[in-house]
């Protein structure tokens, strides 16, 4: 006959040689690395980081896939064709963040954000982009208002000229710059100097839009 004390043993070491079992045989979730950016994915494909956000995160992740990635375009050897890109580039994103919503639904947020980053991979201009990539690293893009998104461009367009030794941009008339086109707007917000600075850049900002 067994005694109580080794039949609770034989107990024990069945039930741990069941769990090891169950642990052997339960198929691990695949991870996947990104080369490109270093991301790293976990099972159906979601960043891991995601998770890790708070609920209530300022700025949300983009939905886009790809959006974020490596310089895709080559060196741009054409300095006079690099120039005029580069005008032509600082127009469009000017007046599209001096027309975007005051008051932008997340999805409009999602929208401009993934622009920006987008527009760092594919940028013709391919050490250019890499520079954008970089600031965007350092200094988020700003999209809660029409406001917060101007303001930011305009103090990345000024990093871009002070490396470039070129005059920097008076934040507070940037409409008179690049015109948006909002003549038409009947509920068109002036832009008037402000002493308030963005918390993240430091850059002063603006009122109105």
């Amino acid at each position: 006959m067994l005694s109580r004390f080794t039949k609770l043993f034989l107990c024990v070491i069945l039930i741990l040689l069941l769990l090891a079992s169950c642990t052997l045989l339960r198929q691990p979730l695949p991870t996947y690395l990104d080369l490109p950016s270093g991301t790293l994915f976990s099972h159906g494909g979601v960043e891991k980081e995601f998770y890790a956000l708070p609920i209530n995160t300022h700025e949300r992740p983009s939905v886009i896939p790809h959006a974020k990635g490596g310089v895709i375009m080559s060196k741009l050897g054409n300095e006079t064709a690099k120039a005029a890109l580069g005008r032509a580039t600082w127009k469009l994103l000017h007046t599209m963040t001096l027309r975007y919503p005051e008051h932008p639904t997340d999805d409009e947020r999602e929208a401009i954000r993934s622009y920006f980053y987008l527009t760092s991979r594919l940028y013709p201009c391919g050490e250019c982009a890499a520079e954008f990539q970089q600031l965007l690293e350092l200094y988020p893009p700003q999209t809660s208002s029409r406001l917060s998104a101007s303001s930011w461009l305009c103090f990345i367009h000024n990093k871009v000229n002070e490396r470039l030794e070129k005059p920097t941009f008076d934040c507070a008339h940037l409409d008179a710059e690049y015109d948006c086109g909002c003549g038409d707007e009947s509920d068109k917000s002036t832009i008037s100097p402000s002493t308030t600075k963005d918390i993240l850049t430091g850059a002063d900002l603006v009122a109105g839009g």
